[in-house]
């Protein structure tokens, strides 16, 4: 699976778990940090915290571990990093403060399809 790939897939299963807003940008020109980073959001703390254990979960089953993540406890803003593709998952409040997007204007936005991925 090459990387683009895996990001979409991790896309979808964020959208298996009704994640908002999903956005994929290249950015492996831009930085030397990641190839892809994907920003989505959920509704509530909560959401967001559920958004990422089933990221963890479906990655796993995929063969991919995430190499670091960061802010799962308060599930305001949770970072996973999968080397090659850095995960954002916000509270939705939290992502309009921050605007990554808007920090990340430069890198072409990665069309990602919103259905879930088949088994």
């Amino acid at each position: 699976m090459d990387t683009l790939e895996k990001a979409r897939k991790c896309a979808g299963y964020l959208l298996e778990r009704k994640a908002l807003n999903p956005v994929l940008f290249e950015v492996g020109k831009l930085t030397s940090l990641t190839d892809y980073f994907l920003i989505a959001s959920g509704g509530s703390s909560r959401q967001v915290q559920a958004l990422s254990r089933h990221l963890q979960r479906r990655m796993r089953e995929a063969g991919f571990r995430p190499y670091g993540i960061e802010g799962e406890q308060e599930g305001q803003w949770i970072l996973l990093d999968f080397g090659d593709i850095v995960v954002h998952l916000f509270y939705e409040p939290v992502r309009t403060f921050y605007d990554l997007e808007g920090l990340w204007v430069e890198a072409p936005r990665i069309p990602i399809e919103n259905d879930p991925p088949p088994d």
